[in-house]
């Protein structure tokens, strides 16, 4: 599973669609919000949302980080015409944010609603199901309340509707509040996890009139849910976290990956790191990556993705000719080599040779490069066809002249990681 962040404004623009569905029949969410972007006309913006001329409003920018109250970066009780003075003093503008900076370029706008408390919720998953995380004292420094947050776990065959959460609420809870939490932490639940989402925040949501309204709002999707929610997601975007603005071949493989079913992803961390993977599975990237951390070699990790899902020839041959351009550029300081590991663990349905098959046509024509910079290739595989797999890539190392191991399902996953690294000091 990929968790990949997405905006506010296209969460709160999903819940909204599927209150009724989902959290309440009793009031509504009519998920008011409008994005601005470098592009945007404001006159248009307020024609399409006649609401922002008439209302107080709410400005924050829009780009996957948190904390915004805390960095001066949320505009309250404004006029349309303050929001369009505060954003253009902000738009394109280098902001540090912690210690990460970068570009501003999206702001989410939404009516101002006065209130009193503020409550807190949050949904994540994890290996045995999903967790809730709830508090009646929601806001900024929810950190520093945590022994006020109650935790209830959805395992993963558990019903929730056979979950008594009111029964798990914290005890300072308004007795008049119960059953709309409970109503609306069952509800927001199902709408979690029916819509395909990882993590669900809400910090700060506010009552008011009998009513809930979100107020800030953080989401990550499982991106492996994409055929199954695609059509409830509509068009959903999938921007680079803040401070980092996708490299051209990291939005080349992000176009791919949106081409087909099979799952392709690419974040290229050091440029000029000597590690360099080519792993199939979402699971597998990550314990490749924790094995070259944990054994010291953080600084020259190069690469994380995938490939998973069974792509065909074409795009693992376009997604491996990628990462082998990236890692054939120059070559590494001090005459030292450089290592690709083409890993992963035991597939389930997809076709290792012809995946292979792919990578071999990449190979095959990134020969040259690979030997000037001194390459050296160590593959692990199991799955469907690995031992014609195996074969390809031995047999490949033989007619091109370079030095590739071939390891199958008996050696442990990692144990070509430490075996590559020791082998080339």
């Amino acid at each position: 599973m990929a968790q990949r962040g997405i905006r506010e404004y296209d969460a709160k623009k999903m819940l909204a669609k599927y209150w009724v569905d989902y959290v309440s029949k009793d009031f509504s969410y009519p998920g008011k919000v409008a994005l601005v972007d470098p592009e945007t006309n404001m006159d248009a913006l307020a024609k399409k949302h006649p609401w922002i001329k008439k209302e107080k409003l709410v400005i924050k920018p829009d780009q996957l980080f948190g904390k915004r109250g805390k960095h001066g970066l949320i505009k309250i009780d404004a006029s349309f015409n303050d929001a369009e003075k505060w954003i253009k003093e902000r738009m394109n503008k280098d902001t540090k944010v912690g210690k990460v900076t970068g570009t501003l370029t999206h702001f989410i706008i939404e009516p101002f609603t006065p209130h009193k408390g503020e409550y807190y919720i949050a949904i994540k998953s994890n290996r045995d199901g999903d967790t809730i995380y709830f508090s009646n004292h929601g806001g900024v420094d929810i950190e520093s309340v945590w022994d006020t947050v109650a935790e209830i776990h959805v395992g993963i065959n558990d019903d929730i509707d056979k979950i008594n959460i009111e029964t798990k609420l914290p005890k300072d809870t308004a007795k008049e509040n119960k059953k709309m939490i409970t109503d609306f932490i069952r509800g927001l639940f199902k709408f979690y996890a029916d819509l395909g989402y990882a993590y669900l925040e809400i910090n700060p949501f506010a009552i008011t009139d009998n009513k809930i309204v979100p107020l800030d709002l953080v989401a990550r999707i499982d991106d492996t849910a994409y055929f199954e929610c695609q059509s409830k997601w509509g068009d959903l975007s999938f921007p680079a976290p803040f401070g980092r603005e996708l490299s051209k071949e990291e939005y080349y493989i992000k176009e791919l990956d949106a081409k087909t079913g099979a799952s392709l992803k690419l974040t290229i961390l050091n440029p000029k790191g000597r590690i360099w993977t080519m792993v199939a599975g979402g699971g597998a990237s990550v314990i490749y990556a924790d094995t070259i951390v944990d054994l010291g070699y953080k600084e020259e990790l190069a690469n994380y993705g995938e490939y998973s899902g069974n792509p065909n020839k074409e795009f693992t041959y376009q997604y491996a000719k990628t990462v082998l351009d990236l890692m054939t550029r120059e070559k590494a300081p001090k005459g030292k080599p450089k290592f690709l590991i083409v890993g992963g663990g035991i597939a389930n349905f997809t076709d290792v040779a012809k995946t292979f098959a792919g990578i071999k046509m990449a190979l095959t024509e990134y020969k040259k490069k690979l030997q000037e910079t001194d390459v050296k290739i160590y593959v692990r595989r199991g799955g469907p066809n690995y031992q014609e797999g195996l074969k390809i890539m031995k047999k490949l190392g033989e007619e091109l002249g370079l030095p590739i191991e071939v390891y199958g399902p008996e050696t442990h996953m990692t144990r070509i990681v430490p075996m590559a690294i020791e082998g080339g000091k």
